[in-house]
């Protein structure tokens, strides 16, 4: 276990600056964003960001290659570029365990090469919650907001921070950082943890349990007759979606420039109406079935194929940012009878 004062951090920031580009929680108006690390930046406090990290390892837009044609010969242009090492500080263990989630999907074969290299050159060192809020049900999908997981763990209080790396890559990392932190021992660490325990104890969603749900309960679940009264209030805006921390949806494009095509990849919405739209239509042709699709993936689709992992992190965002609030929590009081 190693320690910071809390007054020196803006100096560790400086140093992680030196040998990676840093992205760190901060204020801006009325939101909490990642953006690169300048001096004078403050480290937000806040639960969590209006949207999670996963723009770092998942653009919301981002170029996969350009083709010049001249005649009958096509010429594939690959547009990617080296970005280098990153630094993501201050992840919260909920949107840790998205990328998780993400990695599954994006990480197996065919494998993703565009995330896997960012994947390969980001680090991420991840922040116990100290305040949660309301919105907060991450424990109902087995994630510690006293233990997150990332490359390298820290805990903040009101003097110091403490930093345990969980993998190599985060021991090779910490070794590069030494103004101002020093061995110490758990103490502190696990009072914090003790003092976090108690406030997720007093949280509104405690008791959400997911037990109901899981792989093999599509034919529980899909003719449900609750679908329709749910359904009944969306509007398909697709907010719910695009600030979901483990959502993957995405569209392909190509833009003619007029001296070439630059194929594209952009975050789309099962929420849509014209999502995976084909030449013979749309498969989902009522705002009813996209919206059981999208909590059906969630709570069941995902975990029947990915060894009873949830496709849900209860975040939060989702009950916070829906304007007519309705989200998975009460889908799964409705549906799962909890």
């Amino acid at each position: 276990m190693l320690k910071c004062p809390i007054d020196k951090m803006d100096d560790v920031f400086e140093e992680i600056a030196k040998i990676a580009k840093l992205y760190l929680p901060v204020d801006i108006g009325e939101s909490i964003v990642y953006k690169p690390w300048e001096k004078g930046d403050v480290w937000s406090d806040a639960v969590n960001t209006s949207l999670s990290p996963k723009e770092l390892f998942f653009p919301q837009t981002e170029n996969l290659m350009e083709f010049k044609t001249e005649g009958k010969s096509i010429e594939v242009i690959d547009t990617r570029r080296e970005n280098g090492p990153f630094v993501v500080f201050g992840v919260r263990a909920c949107d840790v365990k998205s990328i998780e989630v993400l990695d599954r999907v994006f990480l197996a074969e065919p494998v993703d090469s565009y995330y896997a290299k960012r994947r390969e050159e980001g680090i991420i060192i991840s922040t116990a919650c100290t305040r949660p809020a309301e919105t907060c049900f991450c424990t109902t999908f087995d994630v510690s907001p006293q233990e997150p997981s990332g490359d390298i763990s820290s805990w903040k209080t009101d003097e110091e921070v403490f930093f345990k790396a969980n993998t190599e890559k985060g021991e090779n990392f910490l070794k590069k950082i030494t103004s101002y932190i020093v061995e110490c021992d758990e103490d502190r660490v696990r009072e914090q943890k003790e003092k976090i325990l108690k406030i997720m104890d007093k949280l509104p969603l405690k008791n959400l349990k997911a037990d109901a749900f899981g792989g093999g309960k599509t034919d529980e679940f899909f003719c449900h007759p609750a679908w329709d009264e749910l359904s009944g209030s969306c509007l398909g805006c697709g907010a719910c979606t695009f600030v979901c921390p483990t959502c993957q949806c995405y569209d392909i494009k190509d833009f003619n420039t007029g001296s070439g095509i630059i194929r594209f990849r952009c975050w789309d919405s099962c929420m849509y109406s014209d999502f995976t739209k084909m030449a013979h239509g749309n498969n989902r042709h009522t705002q009813k079935e996209r919206f059981r699709q999208r909590f059906m993936h969630k709570l069941v689709y995902y975990p029947e194929n990915n060894e009873g992992i949830f496709g849900c992190v209860g975040c939060g965002r989702c009950i916070a940012k829906c304007p007519v609030s309705m989200n998975i929590v009460k889908v799964m009081k409705k549906i799962g009878g909890k």
